[in-house]
């Protein structure tokens, strides 16, 4: 009997935040036990084997039953909701990896609810027809190719009701592809088909296909339309190691910048005027290379480029890979970064080279991250690592902020009595954009928005996208029954969320730009030795975007500070962590108007 592989991880928060000891059970298709397992403090399993059948049948066309054996998973938690996943394919050699997405109870729930999901066959085993259709002559509206992070997919066709879901642009990836080809197929038939399958998402992006139509998402998971996605799918090591090189790499035309449009189908049931996804195996096995068998389908001038503009991260890779020896500001980074991250993965070992040095240490926390993440654990930060740390240190930052904004804002356990829709303003409509950020985090398929008091557009697809993911009316509008709602998910996250929480005497502090460790000393009432030594800093230096622990005195709850020109609210709130609202709230504000010389209180976040 053929042999293959699942891990197993359970992390919550978009990542930021891993789940131990969650108790999971594989059972095989007649429902017998085969494996109980527990998470690590790094919410991951050990690699267990799992019997299957031979690789050769998924690399047969002509092989008309289903080629690999399912499995089952179920994953519980004290404290959470269960997570049922069921036909997860399993073929020989490769490894599944499982992500456990748990959901957290809601208040006073007695009794976890069971969320399903249901893997299945590949779209390349599908019968379906595939209709894409994509751009014709040379109509396109953005200006540059961009990597959209996240990209947001419809879990339907263009006009259903379906949910949305926002995701990293190379995890959709890699659930795209292992959603729609077999991962044993050659290198080089995966590699056209992923440059594929990048393309067709990037060709979505650069001519705003579904979004000048009005739809708030870039692309579907509907095969007549799209390519296939499936939430919560596991992904397969052979596919992700591809899709870490050249996730930002895509199919153009010669002189032309605009992706090209990939349309591609199975090639045996379905037919199609693009890639022939079946026809990749035939031409990989006679040693054409993925450049060659793309352009087997598409136009012979085709070439392969690259595209360095991403959306949503911290800083951009430097272009060069990082690795022992090196130094720079850039290993500065990398460095505040693993640091930060290690507080929520404990396992990551901590840096203690000079600052700026690609030493043994930052070597060990690069590839204990590396090994977390599913990357090739070699200790070198190329443009995966880099991205990959940036993305969840921005997670964990994120979520550590909004902990310490939801004490500032004081949420207590009783809803407002306010009614709010479109076009309301004011401090209920904060405590609102608050409670759907902090329950985005933990729920996909609710958009983050900014929480500017005002009740737009944003606002009113995030409160339909939760009302609808709750099984309420979903009309836009916050009255009694969604303000329950809100308030029964948001208190069961901060029950049941093991949330890593700041020393007792101790605030966090992300660095802004300007910043001096005198300045902030000064901000918080400390001295710059008291900040150091917490931070076992050795030198004065600091990077915009480091988290301080910055000690504070108990019996104050907010510090003083002299209105400079050019100040306003908004900028105060960001500059020590709190919100305009606050800052009324403490100082018996009205309005947003403030004055050259004027002494505010700023509460302590």
């Amino acid at each position: 009997m053929a042999i293959g592989y699942i891990i197993l991880q359970a992390r919550t928060a978009q990542d930021a935040l891993p789940l131990s000891d969650v108790k999971i059970r594989i059972l095989d298709q007649l429902g017998n036990l085969v494996y109980e397992l527990t998470t690590d403090e790094s919410g991951e399993t050990a690699k267990v084997p799992l019997e299957t059948i031979s690789r050769d049948f998924s690399q047969n066309p002509y092989y008309t039953e289903t080629p690999y054996i399912s499995y089952f998973v179920t994953a519980q938690k004290s404290g959470f909701q269960t997570l049922s996943v069921s036909d997860i394919p399993i073929y020989e050699g490769e490894t599944a990896i499982l992500p456990l997405a748990l959901l957290p109870m809601e208040d006073m729930q007695r009794t976890p609810s069971v969320t399903e999901i249901y893997i299945g066959k590949p779209a390349v085993a599908m019968a379906a027809p595939r209709s894409q259709e994509g751009p014709s002559g040379s109509t396109y509206v953005l200006r540059q190719v961009v990597i959209p992070n996240p990209i947001t997919v419809h879990l339907g066709s263009p006009s259903s009701s379906a949910a949305n879901v926002s995701v990293s642009f190379s995890d959709y990836i890699k659930n795209a592809a292992s959603s729609e080809i077999y991962p044993t197929w050659p290198d080089a038939a995966l590699r056209a088909n992923i440059y594929a399958i990048i393309t067709f998402a990037l060709n979505r992006v650069y001519t705003e296909w579904y979004r000048s139509k009005g739809y708030s998402f870039d692309i579907t998971n509907s095969t007549a339309y799209d390519q296939y996605f499936v939430q919560g799918r596991p992904i397969y090591e052979s596919i992700s190691r591809i899709v870490d090189e050249i996730f930002n790499e895509y199919v153009r035309r010669k002189g032309q910048n605009n992706p090209y449009f990939t349309s591609f189908c199975n090639g045996t049931t379905a037919t199609c005027q693009g890639l022939s996804q079946w026809g990749t195996v035939t031409l990989a096995n006679q040693g054409k290379t993925p450049l060659q068998i793309l352009r087997s389908y598409y136009p012979n001038d085709i070439e392969i480029a690259e595209t360095n503009i991403i959306t949503g991260v911290l800083s951009s890779y430097p272009g060069t890979a990082l690795k022992s020896g090196s130094r720079g500001l850039d290993i500065q980074t990398i460095q505040t970064y693993l640091n930060r991250i290690r507080k929520n993965y404990p396992a990551i070992p901590a840096i203690t080279d000079e600052s700026g040095y690609f030493g043994n240490t930052t070597t060990a926390a690069v590839k204990k991250f590396q090994s977390i993440f599913n990357l090739t654990s070699d200790g070198i930060v190329g443009k995966s690592t880099w991205y990959k740390i940036s993305s969840i240190y921005a997670a964990v930052t994120k979520l550590a902020e909004l902990n310490g904004e939801g004490d500032t804002l004081g949420i207590g356990t009783v809803p407002p009595g306010s009614v709010l829709r479109q076009g309301s303003r004011g401090q209920d409509v904060i405590t609102l954009q608050y409670l759907l950020n902090v329950i985005s985090e933990y729920y996909p398929g609710i958009p983050s928005l900014a929480q500017d008091g005002i009740f737009g557009s944003g606002t009113t697809q995030a409160v339909m996208a939760f009302q609808q993911m709750m099984r309420l009316n979903a009309d836009g509008i916050v009255g009694v029954q969604t303000w329950k709602k809100l308030y029964d998910v948001y208190l069961g996250i901060d029950q049941n969320v093991p949330v890593p929480k700041p020393e007792p005497g101790t605030i966090q502090y992300i660095v802004q730009p300007g910043d001096t460790l005198w300045d902030i000393a000064r901000r918080y009432g400390t001295t710059v030795d008291a900040i150091k030594n917490l931070n076992g800093l050795k030198s004065d230096r600091i990077n915009i975007g480091q988290v301080l622990n910055i000690p504070v005195s108990q019996t104050e709850s907010y510090i003083e500070y002299t209105v400079l020109p050019g100040d306003t609210l908004w900028a105060i709130a960001g500059k020590y962590n709190t919100t305009v609202a606050a800052i009324q709230n403490l100082n018996h504000l009205t309005g947003t108007l403030i004055n050259i010389g004027q002494i505010l209180r700023i509460p302590k976040s």
